[in-house]
């Protein structure tokens, strides 16, 4: 029986695969005409969930479902939270930064990610690491030309031209061509088939556990992050970020830590820098 609905379950994959590469957008085409999008949506979920299916097939079903429904901007890394390599600093910087960091790639900049002037990928710069003097110019030469790409990008299209591409790392830019973050084809494929680890050094920096239970959770980070690592369900449809979320909630910018209710979470602001909301402290409330 197992064996029978794994293989129902992989050929419907196949072939939601094969139509998202026709057709980037037709999921949300279908969902807007049948059911008027949204409660299509939550419903197809909801049908989903109750079929008694092996939870990577649900996962990976659910993950369909909700992919073409997101852009790069709501999944990227903020600018404000990118690690990245400023040929500005001096090189005993420029090293730290190569040793320390948890990344496989990097954009190299000059000043701000604005004026970012390549990607490099860590590993080809360990050579480097144990000698006495380090070149910026030998550094460049290993470096990879940027690629950028428009915030509203559907994830589908941006999966397909990553492929093409032959590329892992974008930064994102908005109408004006700022740089508004990165994003990663990890990142993406997270939001097909989930988080491809728990191990406690790899989940995000940003979330950290209090003994109490709640969670203490940087202001920037993404919703659809936390609602992915924790298992919640914070709403997605307007702000994309906690900040963004909290002051769109209280309608105004606090002067001092506040606590609001929104469904089964309690937030409190926590702390401030300047006009944004920098740490809040979140618990889910349990019946």
């Amino acid at each position: 029986m197992w064996l029978w609905l794994a293989g129902v379950t992989l050929a419907i994959v196949v072939i939601a695969i094969w139509q998202l590469r026709r057709h980037p957008h037709w999921l949300r085409r279908l969902a807007a005409r049948i059911g008027r999008g949204r409660g299509f949506r939550r419903w197809l979920s909801r049908l989903i969930g109750q079929l008694l299916l092996p939870p990577l097939h649900s996962r990976l079903l659910q993950g369909l479902l909700e992919l073409d429904n997101c852009t790069v901007n709501d999944i990227m890394i903020p600018r404000q939270a990118v690690t990245g390599i400023d040929l500005d600093d001096d090189v005993d910087s420029i090293v730290q930064t190569l040793r320390t960091t948890q990344h496989t790639r990097l954009p190299v900049y000059r000043g701000d990610l604005n004026h970012t002037v390549g990607i490099l990928h860590v590993r080809n710069a360990t050579r480097f690491l144990g000698r006495e003097q380090l070149r910026k110019a030998e550094l460049m030469q290993l470096t990879r030309a940027p690629y950028f790409l428009p915030e509203r990008t559907p994830l589908p299209t941006q999966l397909l031209e990553f492929q093409k591409h032959r590329r892992r790392l974008g930064l994102v830019v908005n109408e004006y061509g700022d740089v508004q973050g990165v994003v990663t084809l990890e990142s993406i494929l997270e939001e097909l088939v989930g988080e491809f680890t728990t191990r406690a050094a790899d989940r995000h920096p940003d979330i950290t556990a209090q003994p109490d239970g709640s969670y203490l959770i940087d202001g920037s980070a993404s919703l659809r992050t936390i609602n992915r690592s924790l298992g919640w369900s914070l709403p997605t449809d307007g702000a994309r970020t906690l900040n963004g979320l909290l002051l769109e909630r209280l309608e105004t910018i606090p002067e001092a830590p506040v606590g609001i209710a929104l469904d089964s979470y309690r937030i409190e602001v926590q702390q401030l820098r300047g006009h944004l909301i920098k740490t809040a402290r979140v618990w889910k409330i349990t019946s």
